[in-house]
């Protein structure tokens, strides 16, 4: 089983590198700071990922080129910033499209150190979703994956359509594709039509029993 080819991967990190430089250029931070929440945001869930599988080194310390990545899209989006008008927008579809590329990447990397398949699924949706988490964490906004919007959910189905396509031996590419595209579209949708999950809804409690 072979992994996605190192420049699908890199595209995943250099859209959700972009995502992190949008923050920064909001949050008006320095040149610095752009690198450094790029750089977070692209790397962050493959590293959170790799810690758990216990993969030694952690991708972007075997392969450095990773980090060039991260730092040419905080170099892109510092100087380009102001060209754009909604820049929150652009950055939920950055995000949109690195959400779709991770979580089918992490679940196979997950599947090739021998996980079953709840546990790749899993890890798809951190590798999808942890970058993102930490960015805006790391600049005060209010985490997307917090946001009634379906964005966990996408990832798990990407996740869970390429695991469950590679286990009915069905071909590689199709299952990546596959997974990429329905994470991909479903977050699309929610992005465009504000579709969301039902939420909890408070109740009030039952009275205390009469004695």
């Amino acid at each position: 089983m072979l992994l996605l080819p190192f420049w699908l991967d890199a595209a995943g990190v250099f859209v959700f590198a972009v995502s992190g430089a949008i923050t920064a250029s909001r949050k008006q931070l320095d040149i610095v700071g752009f690198v450094f929440v790029a750089s977070v945001t692209g790397i962050g869930g493959g590293t959170l990922r790799d810690l758990l599988l216990g993969r030694d080194p952690v991708f972007w310390i075997a392969v450095p080129d990773y980090l060039y990545v991260t730092t040419a899209a905080a170099v892109l989006v510092y100087f380009t910033a102001h060209l754009v008008e909604r820049r929150y927008t652009v950055l939920l579809w950055a995000d949109a499209i690195g959400l779709a590329l991770f979580c089918v990447l992490g679940a196979r990397i997950a599947l090739l150190t021998g996980t079953g398949p709840l546990v790749a699924i899993l890890m798809g949706i951190m590798t999808a979703t942890m970058g993102g988490l930490i960015r805006d964490v790391v600049c005060g906004e209010r985490p997307l994956i917090l946001e009634r919007e379906i964005y966990a959910t996408a990832a798990a189905l990407g996740a869970a359509i390429t695991v469950g396509m590679l286990a009915m031996e069905l071909p590689g590419i199709a299952a990546e594709a596959a997974g990429i595209a329905v994470a991909f579209v479903l977050r699309g949708a929610a992005i465009r039509f504000g579709l969301e999950i039902p939420v909890y809804k408070a109740r009030p409690g039952r009275p205390p029993p009469l004695r």
